[in-house]
């Protein structure tokens, strides 16, 4: 049975939304909400919160959760996951990358990605939700390409696939990663690539260093919190749910 870490990067410093993690909804912080959903999740062994800021530690804590200090200097979520790791992941086979500012993440759809990787089927695993078009234009809507079999063409915040014939079905990509632990390591230490530097997307340096990432397609309706108008939205998603 593979062992499984989920690793949530926070971090205060939003410019669109100030002390993001701790931003309360519906009566809750930020994190809190990210955190109990991916608990729901069966395949996993632990959840650590890896921020910078002394703020967020005591906040997980005060909800029974874990959180850990990492250094301050990292350029990237995934450079503070893999301190973590090091510290921490001894005896784990898998990491889940779980952004921040998904609170309407669910731990079964979290479980749907883990599988293809504890499978060996790719040493990457990511999700992807179907859409319309209109949000494609949107540089912060990352869209994704992919094969017969699901694995990763490519990513861009360009609209892809261009449409000149039949309409194929276009996807989102969702900011969470399932990797294998020791490729994540190897994948921290590679230099930038040049598809990754134009478009700010690490997960095309894989891509380019020629290794598969699984996609596994989401149908629920998830909102991440960027802004105060977010926030909203979620508070109004969540309200629903319980009437």
């Amino acid at each position: 049975m593979k062992k499984i870490l989920v690793v949530i990067p926070a971090r205060m410093a939003s410019t669109r939304l100030p002390g993001k993690p701790l931003y309360p909804i519906c009566g809750k912080p930020l994190i809190q909400w990210v955190y109990e959903g991916v608990s729901r999740a069966s395949l996993i062994e632990d959840i650590i919160v890896a921020t910078d800021d002394e703020r967020i530690v005591e906040a997980v804590s005060s909800f029974g959760g874990k959180a850990v200090l990492t250094g301050a200097h990292h350029q990237t979520g995934t450079d503070r996951i893999c301190e973590v790791v090091r510290e921490y992941g001894k005896g784990y086979d898998i990491v889940v990358n779980v952004q921040g500012d998904e609170p309407l993440i669910r731990g079964e759809s979290i479980d749907k990605v883990i599988r293809p990787v504890a499978a060996g089927k790719a040493p990457v695993a990511t999700p992807v939700i179907r859409f319309e078009r209109g949000e494609d234009n949107n540089p912060n809507t990352v869209k994704v390409v992919m094969d017969a079999e699901g694995y990763a063409l490519y990513f861009s915040r360009f609209p892809v696939p261009y449409v000149r014939g039949e309409k194929p079905p276009f996807y989102k990509h969702v900011g969470l990663y399932v990797f294998e632990k020791d490729f994540l390591l190897e994948f921290s230490s590679w230099e930038q690539t040049p598809l990754e530097k134009s478009e700010m997307l690490e997960q095309l340096r894989i891509l380019e260093k020629g290794y598969k990432i699984k996609t596994v397609e989401w149908k629920e309706r998830l909102h991440g919190v960027d802004t105060p108008e977010d926030v909203k939205i979620v508070e109004g998603i969540l309200k629903g749910a319980r009437q």
